[in-house]
């Protein structure tokens, strides 16, 4: 028997029915926003000199043209949520993938570097509106435990690809169109989805949602906006007084927020998510998660480019391959799940596999490509493993009315834990690097890409050797950073057994 497609709320009493064709081909549905959204965090990689060259952005600008979506989508994740459970999530599916299609042409046709932030600030907001979405619409057409966790497995294969496929991508397409292309990709999808969706996608929201409140909205914002923009800050410009700031005012306003959410009747996170069993570890076992993948990316895109010396577009396409690996790994966790190995043992599992790719890391000298792959892609499969099952815990831990808060929280974990991770093993990485290069001039002990600048501009050997220096000294950061992330790994497989 499969669910019926004019569902219109769910309840905590469904039953556990098998999904049929319907489900999975709406399943389908719901992949092409998630890894348009994802696609749109390095979308931008290649498109930038080009933008520089048409828009003439400031320093300030430009940065802003790549921070604005990242920063919009993680702090409107919970709120959009917590609407989602309230006004239905196929609703806000739709109005997200409005938003976000209107935004792509204005993006694409901006004709200044302002209306080019402020399209890009519109996509994050309907990005926040269909991540939350397509996840809560998943934990409702699937009550099945099986099948649920197979397809959120495909979630989390294709939310970890997307952000590959979208640097490759914008490098392809600005090869042979203009910039904005890049922007104009996601309407053919969008428009599908809003033709689709209506046929194939039940409507799911809470009976029972209490009164939205609104209080809540701009204090979740003011505690995750300035603490990511603090954290991600603080890798490439130091422990500067006004990144520490941000992060002072972020917790304060978190601190806030969180009582706020305890007191009130019908709070915008409901405290009651805490209760089922699982979903406070899965959540902050999560964030680890992220933490150690995106602190990785930090290491491996500059490896292949600055270390090398691999053109953007050949560093991309090479990035891509460990990818491969990620469409195996989380139906493989699954397959150990279903058939009797704790769930806790196959997350601990994956931290453990996580870590092994960490290890490869601290075996690569300067020109070490294809042990850099391999442990990019080993880690990348540790993290699926991990993150699919600690959603597939957390989401079937809650009642299915509160999907919607549920994988909010989890996602606003995910961005919290990628810019810890950036910001930690960064720092680790940027202070061996430092060190390494006490006698190097100035602008090259900064960045690796700074000492690239200056070794051009030095004669013959005297180049030569601070690039040698550079380039080994970066090497040997990565190495202590691996290091510190298997440390944290393993801590993360020893808590994940209790679970």
């Amino acid at each position: 028997m499969t669910n019926s497609p004019c569902t219109t709320q769910s309840s905590p009493g469904a039953t556990n029915s098998l999904a049929g064709r319907r489900e999975w081909t709406a399943m389908g549905v719901l992949m092409l926003p998630l890894l348009l959204v994802s696609m749109d965090v390095s979308v931008l990689y290649f498109a930038v000199p080009s933008i520089t060259a048409d828009l003439e952005p400031t320093g300030t600008q430009q940065l802003w043209i790549f921070d604005i979506y990242g920063f919009v989508l993680a702090g409107l994740l919970m709120t959009m949520g917590a609407l989602g459970d309230r006004i239905g999530r196929r609703r806000l599916l739709m109005l997200g993938a409005t938003a976000f299609g209107a935004a792509s042409v204005c993006a694409a046709y901006a004709n200044s570097a302002e209306m080019l932030i402020a399209a890009r600030a519109v996509l994050g907001i309907g990005g926040a509106t269909l991540m939350p979405s397509t996840m809560a619409l998943i934990r409702n057409m699937f009550h099945d435990a099986k099948q649920r966790a197979k397809a959120i497995g495909i979630w989390s294969g294709v939310m970890t690809g997307g952000v590959a496929l979208g640097s490759v991508m914008s490098g392809i397409l600005v090869e042979h169109f203009w910039w904005g292309s890049v922007f104009l990709v996601n309407l053919p999808a969008m428009v599908l989805l809003l033709v689709l969706a209506p046929l194939l996608l039940p409507e799911s929201k809470d009976p029972r949602p209490g009164r939205f409140d609104l209080l809540s909205v701009p204090l979740s914002m003011a505690a995750v906006l300035p603490l990511v923009y603090g954290i991600k800050e603080i890798p490439s410009e130091g422990f500067e007084v006004r990144y520490v700031a941000a992060v002072v005012v972020g917790l304060a306003f978190g601190a806030l927020f969180v009582r706020r959410q305890r007191t009130i009747e019908s709070p915008l996170i409901p405290p009651s998510l805490f209760e089922g069993r699982g979903f406070g570890p899965a959540v902050a076992l999560n964030l680890v998660s992220a933490f150690t993948m995106m602190g990785s990316a930090f290491y491996t895109t500059q490896y292949l480019q600055a270390v090398l010396g691999k053109s953007a577009l050949e560093a991309a396409l090479w990035a891509l391959l460990p990818s491969v690996l990620i469409g195996f790994a989380a139906p493989v966790a699954g397959q150990l799940v279903q058939r009797g190995v704790r769930r806790g043992t196959v997350v601990a599992i994956g931290f453990l596999v996580t870590a092994a790719g960490y290890g490869l890391l601290t075996l690569t000298g300067t020109d070490s490509l294809w042990i850099v792959l391999a442990g990019a892609g080993v880690l990348a499969c540790g993290a699926v493993i991990v993150m699919s099952q600690l959603t597939d815990l957390a989401l079937g831990t809650v009642a299915p009315e509160k999907a919607g808060s549920a994988s909010s929280l989890l996602e606003t974990g995910q961005e919290f834990g990628g810019a810890l991770g950036m910001a930690v093993l960064g720092s680790i990485g940027t202070a061996v690097y430092r060190h390494d290069l006490a006698g190097a001039p100035a602008e090259a002990r900064e960045t690796l890409g700074g000492a690239l600048a200056v070794a051009r501009q030095l004669p013959g050997r005297a180049g030569e050797e601070l690039l040698a220096q550079a380039r080994e000294a970066f090497t040997n950061g990565m190495h202590l950073a691996a290091v510190a992330g298997i440390v944290v790994l393993i801590g993360a497989a020893l808590l994940a057994r209790r679970i």
